[in-house]
């Protein structure tokens, strides 16, 4: 049987002022997608620039993640920092631990890989 692997994410900017909340199955793919679109205005992380990755869970199920993520998104910003700061006190961001980062100036998220 197939292993599935879903993830709920936490991201920020470099000043750490905003939360965005994500699910992906594939998170070096998006955290190309979120950098490369950083400062536009189609998105939520685009505009604020959230980019920098600080939290993750894995599911194997799709519905378990989506659920996860509803939640988180319904949280306080207090209750979300507490989060974070349960695995990540400094707020170090993780980018780094799952990918090249940052990306090649000709990065397409097509392009990815996940280290072993």
């Amino acid at each position: 049987m197939r292993q599935h692997n879903y993830f709920v994410y936490l991201t920020t900017n470099n000043n750490k002022g905003v939360i965005y909340t994500g699910l992906t199955n594939n998170l070096p793919h998006r955290m190309i997608e979120h950098y490369l679109n950083k400062g536009t205005n189609s998105s939520f992380a685009g505009r604020f620039y959230c980019y920098n990755l600080l939290h993750m869970e894995r599911f194997q199920y799709i519905r378990d993640a989506y659920k996860r993520e509803k939640q988180i998104k319904g949280w306080t910003r207090a209750k979300k920092v507490a989060l974070i700061e349960s695995e990540n006190p400094t707020w170090r961001f993780l980018n780094k631990d799952i990918m090249d980062w940052p990306p090649a100036k000709d990065a397409s998220p097509r392009r990815t890989f996940q280290r072993s």
